[in-house]
């Protein structure tokens, strides 16, 4: 046997489980002595064949086996797809047809899916034969291979069909782990610390501390198979494996007791119930051990919820995963921005945990911590779905009541300052202090965590993590290795603190610097005086983008000392951090405060008194004349000696909440910990607010007790200056807003202000917090219908009844913990107060929610935010919210304004122009503001208006913002922030385009320099910042328009009209609805049970084909534009493989844009694909799908054959957009029955929308094999559209069969795109002869109809398309024959007109709402289901027919047209009215000579406002003249001859709209009606549609409806007006 040491676990009363190193000898030679056998079976995966397979075979190969042994392998694809009932089925046909007996041994090597698979192919083949567990991944080894347990996945769900079957040996080699990628070690880190959590707190505090040894253990990689021996072994090695025997002996000891799984080993479980949901939906881009680490912090807070488990223990639990790179919430960024995480609503994940092997019947079971190292119960325990949800809720809602547990008596956390504080004293003190009622939250934790990376103290745990233990540095801090930066992310007194420890760090190397930085919004937050006075002391500190604030970098030089001036009035914050760290400095230091008054004095007393308490005495000095303290600090030099033990005091702002609700409630409430001896300014909160709003207020040194007056009788505030307190004005906010009774005497306002004010000052730096809390408060107020007044410093709140304020708001809370709390105390009284981003409260009190519930007594509930997925995170997941507001970005002149104006007009949302926003704001236009103050000023206090737009608009608006927002580094991380939840947007235009505008407009300020540079410098940024661009196209950029002479010779090759262009309004609608997911471009024949088709363009320049595009993409459903095949003109001469530059790409879907609506694919195929890309040129390729997802482009191709890592990260940028994931195999090799296939199935699966399998045929068999895979795999419950076709002449079966985007060609193409390509017509023909596309009979019900242009209409339509049906008149005078028609089963679809849009009603199964509104039908639609049957389906196309036309004729600038006017009562008025209404037509005038018809017409529509007219060309007084005129009446029986009778006439009066507008005639005939004659000879302005306009537009949209096929408008509009002429 080969020489080994290994430890040994016992299980099951054997001592099957060995663990140690590089064991394959040691493993071969155990099985082969202790497991003899005839047959020895290794199944592995792909991944791990190549690693460690041949050394397999060369140990078995080495022993002496017996004369008939045989050992096989079998490898299968990787991945949980394999782990189901077709992949177990395989293995078995394997081992059958290897005549594999009883006697057999299979070795299961891999991770856990090859486990979980062969454990159960074990257990049930020849009714269980012997197998051995070998598994390589630290999950494997710590957890699925332990415990016997096998199964496979399901449609319904994971490992619900298995078996416990016990294998006779494990294996556990640590050397595997060697070649694991570091986040498949973190994944597996997440079974051990779960192990650790339910069972042992020492083992636990172990991971704690030592996660960087951990972590090196496996990144230190042995050689010549050092570690097998324990002389061999290192200590690295050693503690890697007392981490795994460890947590392998737990699972071993429970699965002994509870084999079975009755109870125990439930506990097993921990994370799982929550953590399998969450893997359910985001396999397989988010890791088991990921999803089950996210699963135990939110299981912890259910137990916190239930009352069971201490914030202390979540906090711990929570930093340990972080430790070892593991998410946390599912607003980790790796989660998040998931394109699936939209999957992860409290609904579906609710409905998932129904299925669970722990649950009884209906009820769920969740293992809840009691402490770290304990559970609560020995085995799951059943928790409410109510409970659940609220854990898992984005938002909550509070119920108002009284609180059930008053009087109340609590404590709150630990106070953030003097966390703070506490933690950098011990940190730069002399000895250990252990830190008592510290504040676990994400602000502790970041500064403790840069305390760690500055190593300038270490940190563990006693009492249950209740006690933090500081062994202090004594001052001595390094610079973080490698040039890390330390990342504060909004904590602002971390980062203020942290700016001048920076300055104490120690010089190890030349040219070491430190850098601090945060996220987005505390690069905004200021830090600039205290810069200046640390630099002003002869510190090296530089601003690495904004002046003035984060990220900073500073020189390791030591502070100098001496005498420091210091502007104090912005933040206390500033002070302090220079007090605390002074006595390190070279000189005792002298601070000396300028500025004025400063802000928040006592939170500087606060810190000068924690200072004496470690050892350092500051004295501030006094006026010798008048004995008034002066603002000049003396602080002598010297060592902080660390107390023992240092208790720190509850949070007083955090003491404020509770408080305030018992005032709200007229309930009593104290909090101990907090009175009148309390450091913090905050405390005085209770006798300086509350009392004198009329609570008693009974306070000692160390509580404070609280009783409310009668609900509804607060009394105002009158004046309150809150500066020592400032931010606890968020609650005096709120109790102001519902404070009616006077003030007391004495604070009356004496300026005549109404009785109920509350003027608050003292507070301006509330606006530099985590957001404006001045204008929040104000924001947000006003959803409950509270009026407030901004102040210089503060606000006024003016108060109102409780009955009186607006219910149902939903509270939008910035992500400040401050403003969500707030309101909460506001949601106490007002019914249906939603909080939004409730996890936002994590920065200072996680468990708020909890403890409102369960020590205050008012509930709350969970709430899913309807507006996006609701995920239990902090905010929004990245995969944007769809009424998230739309940023505009772009140069000045490129049609920011005018585009953005379209879009919201698309969008209906309003619109914010920036500068319009910034000249109500600073009362100075953009020019006179620059003029005045320079444009650094201006610059600054235009990124100040861009944190207010996105915190006071965050959605449902378009913002457009100025030129030049892109200037400073600040604003440029705030939209690259933003970028991350909502589109921004670049309008790019031709640089010649925007010159010639900027050369003649003048309200702006003028640049100072050439119109070009400023274009250079700024277009990077631009690129930077957006993440889409839409191109405000001219056809002239790159040189791509196409000249007029060639556009022509080309127009004659094809008798056709050219399609007008798609107006930029269409292209608005289609790019703004599709990037925000209001109404996505996607092709509506995608779905399963529709065919669908692309036309293949090859053009080398896109723009040949555009006068012709209408008659080449006639009948599909989308536009493949061949990237690959693109040559610039300058290249067209170039051949082999060719990368068309972003540019020109950009322009050329510009250019197809400018032409088409339909959806484009994105194609880039390379060499190997049959493309002309070059195959190793991926990073450019991905350049440009990256260039298609920003420009909207609807689906991008993407081959599996590219890396996984860059096919991810465009998968997770993605948007709204879709990936079609492609694999092609020219070689004719291919098995559509074989496991290659479906193994690229599987990949392309994972990362597609839409998968997109090519092959190549020999002879028709391989078509029929690819129609019967087809069909498998469509059968699985997570079947995604598949394009699967197989190239050449043999393969044109599988083009006619296969039913998503089948790709066409099309005879007037330069050339096909593939071999074998059909065109869309042919394919219809094949499919109509196959019976897969029957003929069937279209009709028009009516009399007389025999004139109709219909019949040309539509049969042209059927004719080019290939279509194999016929459309016929049916005049008649019965309704009877109509429903015989209706009847038959080759009944196609129906044009309906008089005199039946009324009597066909009670034939029909169901309306559409339109025809339900307009009260007729014009258009019947059979929809046929799968079991036959057939529903009559009513729909009403006259009014799109009307709204088309008018949309088209009318002038772009004519975004919202005030007023209509409608001539005439009949149906198609009704039709008319309904289009104006849709279109946004404020006021509609109805005009009809018999004023009865007209009142009924009105009254039908009581939604809109429809004004009768007395006299024609009259509008009532001060109405517009309409922009719109619709007649509906015969052109016969109008005239604009005054003196013809019996005729309506039509005044010139009627055409009063400066502005022009659009005239339609609904009649036919004659061609040029009065009205249209009228209306041409009042000019340009006035533009005219014919009614046979109106017939065609209706007529295109009923053939969709009929056929699901666009209507091939050009060629058909051309034969309609011949007949018509």
């Amino acid at each position: 046997m080969a020489l080994a040491d290994v430890q040994k676990v016992s299980i099951l009363g054997r001592e099957s489980i060995h663990c140690g190193f590089h064991l394959i000898p040691y493993i071969v030679a155990t099985v082969l002595e202790t497991l003899p056998s005839s047959t020895y079976v290794l199944v592995t995966d792909t991944n791990i064949s190549g690693l460690h397979l041949p050394e397999f075979q060369t140990a078995f190969d080495e022993r002496k086996l017996a004369r008939d042994a045989r050992f096989l392998t079998y490898v299968v694809p990787p991945g949980e797809t394999s782990k189901s009932r077709q992949g177990k089925a395989e293995i078995e046909d394997f081992l059958l047809l290897n005549s594999c007996t009883r006697d057999t041994v299979i070795l299961a090597l891999g991770g856990g899916v090859i486990g979980d698979l062969v454990g159960f192919v074990a257990a049930t083949f020849m009714r269980g034969v012997r197998f051995v567990q070998i598994p390589t991944t630290l999950l494997a080894m710590v957890d699925s291979s332990v415990g016997g347990k096998t199964a496979i996945d399901t449609p319904h769900g994971k490992n619900l069909i298995g078996a416990f079957w016990q294998p006779e040996y494990i294996f556990i080699d640590a050397a595997f782990l060697e070649t694991l990628p570091a986040r498949e070690f973190s994944n597996g880190m997440a079974e051990v610390i779960k192990t650790a959590a339910i069972w042992n707190e020492t083992e636990f505090g172990a991971l704690e501390s030592r996660s960087a040894e951990i972590f090196a253990a496996i990144q230190t990689p042995s050689s010549n198979a050092s570690g097998r021996t324990l002389t061999t072994r290192s200590p690295a090695q050693q503690l890697l494996l007392s981490v795994i025997v460890g947590s392998i002996s737990v699972k071993a000891h429970i699965v002994t007791v509870d084999e079975r799984e009755t109870g125990l080993r439930n506990l097993v479980n921990f994370g799982h119930t929550i953590g399998h949901a969450i893997e359910a939906v985001l396999t397989p881009h988010v890791l088991h051990g990921e999803c089950v680490s996210v699963g135990m912090v939110l299981e912890a807070e259910v137990a916190r919820q239930l009352g069971v488990l201490g914030q202390v223990a979540v906090g711990r639990l929570t930093r340990c995963l972080r430790a070892y790179n593991l998410p946390v919430s599912l607003a980790d960024p790796r989660i998040a921005s998931l394109p699936a995480a939209k999957g992860l609503s409290v609904t579906k994940l609710l409905d998932i945990m129904k299925i669970d092997k722990k649950n009884s019947g209906p009820q769920k079971k969740i293992v809840i911590l009691s402490r770290i190292g304990a559970t609560y119960e020995q085995k799951a325990t059943v928790v409410a779905d109510s409970v659940i949800s609220k854990t898992l809720s984005e938002a909550v809602r509070v119920v108002p009541g009284i609180p059930s547990k008053s009087p109340i008596r609590m404590a709150t956390p630990g106070s953030k300052s003097i966390s703070n504080r506490a933690l950098l004293l011990a940190a730069l003190g002399k000895g250990t202090c252990r830190l008592k009622n510290l504040l676990h939250s994400d602000d502790t934790q970041v500064m403790m965590n840069a305390l760690i990376e500055l190593k300038g103290a270490s940190f563990s745990w006693e009492d249950e993590g209740e006690t933090l233990v500081v062994q202090g540095g004594e001052g001595s801090l390094s610079v973080p290795p490698n040039g890390k930066e330390i990342y504060l992310g909004n904590a602002g007194t971390a980062a203020r603190f942290l700016a001048t420890v920076c300055t104490l760090v120690q010089l190890s190397a030349p040219g070491e610097r430190t850098v601090i930085t945060g996220n987005a919004r505390m690069k905004q937050r200021p830090i600039g005086p205290l810069v200046d006075a640390l630099r002003a002391n002869g510190s090296d500190i530089e601003y690495r983008e904004s002046p003035g604030c984060l990220p900073l970098s500073v020189a390791p030089a030591g502070l100098k000392g001496g005498h420091i001036q210091l502007a104090a009035s912005v933040s206390s914050q500033y002070v302090s951090s220079i007090l605390l760290c002074a006595p390190y400095a070279a000189e005792p230091v002298v601070l000396e405060l300028t500025g004025g008054q400063v802000i928040s004095q006592p939170y500087i007393d606060m810190t000068i008194a924690m200072m004496r308490t470690f050892g350092i005495d500051v004295v501030r000095e006094v006026d010798p004349a008048t004995g008034k303290q002066l603002d000049v600090y003396r602080i002598p030099k010297g060592t902080y000696i660390n107390p023992e033990e240092y208790s720190i005091e509850s949070d007083a702002s955090s003491a404020t909440y509770p408080l305030a609700i018992a005032a709200i409630t007229g309930t009593t409430c104290t909090i101990v910990n907090i009175g009148s001896a309390s450091l913090q300014g905050d405390a005085r909160f209770a006798k300086e607010v509350l009392e004198p709003m009329g609570c008693t207020v009974v306070q000692t040194e160390t509580e404070t007790t609280v009783t409310g007056p009668p609900v509804g009788q607060l009394k105002a505030l009158g004046l309150v200056d809150m500066e020592p307190m400032t931010d606890a004005f968020l609650t005096a906010s709120v109790l102001a807003a519902v404070a009616c009774a006077p003030p007391l005497e004495g604070r009356e306002l004496a300026d005549g202000s109404r009785p109920t004010t509350s003027r608050i000052i003292g507070i301006a730096n509330q606006r530099v917090k985590e957001c404006n809390r001045i204008q929040a408060m104000m924001d947000q107020l006003a959803k409950f219908g509270v009026e407030t007044k901004e102040l210089d410093d503060g606000l006024e709140v003016y108060g109102k009844p409780i009955s009186e304020l607006k219910e149902g708001a939903s509270v939008h809370c910035y992500d400040d913990h401050r403003v969500a709390m707030a309101f909460s105390v506001l949601a106490t009284v007002v019914k249906g107060t939603v909080l939004e981003e409730k996890r936002c409260v994590e920065k200072t009190w996680p468990n708020w929610w909890d403890d409102l519930s369960n020590k205050i007594g008012i509930e709350v509930e969970g709430v899913e935010l309807s507006t996006s997925a609701s995920v239990a995170s902090a905010s929004r997941p990245a995969d944007q919210d769809s009424a998230a507001s739309v940023v505009i970005i772009g140069m000045r002149g490129s049609g920011k304004t005018f585009i953005g104006q379209l879009a919201s007009s698309a969008l209906d949302w309003s619109f914010i122009d920036a500068d319009e926003y910034f000249e109500k704001k600073y009362q100075l236009g953009v020019r006179d503001f620059v003029q005045k103050n320079g444009w650094p000023a201006f610059r600054a206090a235009e990124a100040d208006v861009l944190v207010e737009l996105l915190n006071s608009y965050p959605s449902g608006h378009v913002i457009s913002l100025g030129g030049g927002i892109v200037e400073t580094p600040a604003a440029r991380d705030l939209l690259k922030e933003y970028a991350k939840k909502g589109p921004v947007v670049h309008i790019m235009r031709e640089i010649d385009e925007v010159v010639k505008y900027l050369e003649a407009e003048s309200s702006r300020p003028a640049y100072g320099e050439p119109i070009i540079d400023v274009f250079q410098r700024r277009e990077p940024w631009f690129a930077d910042c957006c993440n889409y661009v839409f191109v405000n196209y001219t056809g002239v950029s790159n040189g791509s328009a196409q000249p007029d002479e060639e556009r022509a010779t080309i127009g004659k090759t094809f008798s056709l009209i050219a399609p007008p262009a798609t107006s930029i309004r269409d292209e608005v609608v289609r790019f703004f609805n599709h990037v925000t997911g209001q109404q996505p471009n996607l092709a509506p024949n995608g779905a399963a049970d529709r065919r669908s088709y692309f036309l293949s363009l090859t053009y080398p320049d896109i723009t040949r084909a555009l006068p012709h595009i209408e008659q080449l993409t006639a009948g599909v459903d989308a536009v493949e534009l061949r990237v690959d095949l693109l040559r610039s003109p300058k290249d067209f001469d170039k051949l082999g493989p060719y990368v068309p530059s972003v540019a020109y790409v950009t322009d050329q879907v510009a250019a197809l844009r400018s032409k088409t609506d339909l959806p484009i694919v994105f194609t880039v195929r390379t060499v190997s694909q049959g493309g002309q890309f070059p195959d190793d040129a991926e990073k450019e390729a991905f350049t440009l799908f990256h260039t298609a997802i920003r420009l909207g482009v609807e689906y991008v191709d993407v081959e599996i054959t590219w890396s996984e890592k860059s096919i991810q990260d465009l998968v997770v940028r993605k948007g709204h957009s879709q990936i079609v994931a492609s694999w092609h195999d020219w070689s004719g090799n291919m098995a559509w029955d074989g496991k290659v296939v479906e193994a690229k199935y599987r990949i392309a699966h994972a990362f597609g929308d839409i998968v997109k399998l090519v092959g190549k045929a020999n002879e028709l068999d391989d078509s029929l094999a690819l129609y019967r895979f087809v069909q498998r795999m469509r059968a699985s419950s997570d079947a995604k559209p598949i394009i699967a076709i197989n190239m050449g002449t043999e393969g044109q079966l599988s083009r006619i069969l296969n039913s998503t985007f089948s790709p066409v060609s099309h005879p007037l193409l330069p050339s096909k795109a593939a071999p074998g390509q059909l065109s869309f017509a042919q394919i219809q023909t094949a499919l109509n002869l196959i019976g897969q596309l029957p003929a069937r009979r279209f009709f028009l019900f009516g009399n007389p109809i025999k004139h109709s242009m219909s019949p040309t209409l539509h049969n042209t339509g059927f004719e080019i398309l290939g279509l194999p049906h016929k459309y016929e008149l049916l005049e008649t005078e019965t309704i009877g024959e109509i429903k015989a028609t209706l009847a038959s089963s080759d009944f196609g679809g129906a044009s309906v007109t008089i005199p039946f849009k009324l009597d066909v009603l009670p034939l029909l199964d169901a309306l559409s709402p339109e025809a339900e509104a307009i009260g007729a039908v014009n258009t019947i639609i059979p929809q046929r289901k799968a079991d036959g049957s057939c529903i009559l389906y009513g729909d009403n196309t006259d009014w799109l027919g009307i709204s088309r036309s008018i949309r088209t004729a009318m002038p772009t600038s004519m975004k919202h047209p005030e007023a209509a006017l409608v001539i005439g009562a009949g149906g198609t008025s009704r039709a008319a009215i309904y289009a104006l209404h849709k279109l946004g037509v404020q006021r509609i005038y109805l005009f009809n000579r018999t004023r009865r018809s007209a009142e009924v017409l009105a009254n039908a529509f009581p939604d809109v406002e429809v004004e009768i007219l007395e006299t024609l060309g009259t509008w009532p007084a001060g109405g517009p003249a309409p922009t719109i005129i619709v007649s509906t009446v015969p052109a016969s029986a109008t005239t604009t001859d005054p003196s013809v009778k019996n005729a309506l006439y039509l005044p010139i009066s009627m055409f009063e709209s400066a502005t022009g507008g659009v005239v339609v005639d609904m009649a036919y005939k004659p061609a040029e009606t009065p009205l249209l004659a009228l209306a041409e000879n009042q000019g340009d302005q006035w533009k005219t549609v014919k009614g046979v306009q109106v017939l065609l537009e209706q007529g295109y949209e009923q053939f969709q409806l009929w056929t699901g096929r666009r209507c091939p408008k050009a060629t058909v509009a051309e034969r309609v007006w011949s007949a018509y002429s």
